[in-house]
Order: structure tokens, then sequence, then C-alpha cells
């Protein structure tokens, strides 16, 4: 009788560590998921928009402005003159625009920094065909890094942060330094 008892807990140890190590890459399917069905509540409770923005600001910005600024007890006078300083738009679209289940979807797919022109005025019709799987570059206890490659995007690198034993949560994406290409359609048929 404890022959196939222990079998059966070594089974649940096995499923539960196995279930553990995959999290990241099932809430990353479920992020590409709910961005291509434009699933905003989803998208919500997958992703940390607070830190994705802060993540996507230094990426868009350009020169200098795109370091991060020092703090008082470093440098008082350049974090004085920084704060003084206006701020400068980056060229390109917003940080918002990156943040649309729209760019998501584009970015999840491999389109890396044109995935930004579908939450413009005009933008291309989605994308068909198979997504991209994700390969693991990162793994620890607490963050996981995935990166999709593309021929045309380059290489998108996306981090979950844990904020549960099995629960995950996008907290920062890598952008390629590809410059974007204009996406084009593709034809359907």
């Amino acid at each position: 009788m404890q022959r196939p008892l222990g079998t059966v807990l070594a089974l649940i140890l096995v499923a539960a560590i196995a279930a553990f190590f995959a999290a990241p890459a099932v809430a990353f399917l479920g992020v590409r998921s709910a961005a291509e069905s434009d699933d905003v509540e989803a998208l919500s409770k997958l992703v940390d928009y607070g830190a994705l923005r802060q993540a996507l600001r230094p990426q868009l910005g350009e020169g200098p402005a795109a370091v991060p600024a020092p703090g008082f007890l470093e440098d008082p006078v350049e974090a004085v003159r920084r704060r003084l300083a206006e701020p400068r738009p980056g060229p390109g679209p917003g940080v918002d625009a990156w943040l649309s289940p729209a760019a998501i979807s584009g970015l999840l797919r491999g389109e890396g920094r044109a995935a930004a022109q579908r939450s413009g005025p005009n933008p291309p019709p989605p994308a068909t065909g198979a997504a991209p799987w994700p390969k693991p570059v990162y793994w620890s206890i607490n963050r996981a890094r995935l990166a999709i490659d593309a021929e045309v995007g380059g290489r998108t690198v996306f981090t979950f942060s844990r904020v549960g034993p099995y629960d995950w949560r996008l907290t920062h994406i890598g952008l390629p330094d590809v410059p974007p290409a204009p996406i084009e359609a593709t034809p359907t048929g």
C-alpha cells in the first residue's frame, strides 16, 4: 500500500515542479492570446503597464535623454539641471502606442519596432500565419526572459516577473536595435 502512495506523491511533485518551470511560457502565451483577441481585462492581469512604460521610455528616447537621470546624492548639479530642463519627446510614437493590444500582439509576433504602427491612424491588417515560438533566454526563481527572433523585426526580449507561485506578469520589453520598417499587408487567401 505504501508503494502506490509514494508513486502518486512523486508524480504530484514532478507535475508541480514542471508547472513551476513552465509558468513563464504559459504567461507568454496568455499575453499573446489576450492581445490577439483584444481582451483588455485579461491583459491588465497579465501585464504590468507601469513597469512597461518605465522600461520602454529609455528605449524610445534619443541620445543622453535615454540614460536614467542621476540621483541627487550622486550628482546634484546634473540632477537639478535635468529636473529643470524641458522634456524632449523622442522620435516616433510615444510609449502608449506600444501598449495597445494590437502593438503588444505585433511585438509578440516578432514585428519588433514596427509593431507600434499597429496603434497608428491607419494600422496595417492583422498578421496571419503561425506566430514564432519564444526561446528562453534567462530563467531564475523570480524572473524569466523569453525572446522572439524575427528576420525583419530583430530580437525582442520579454521579461516576466513572478507575482505568485505560478503567476507571472510581463514587466519589461527589450526592443530590438533594428530600425522599424513599414508593415506590409500579407495576402490572405
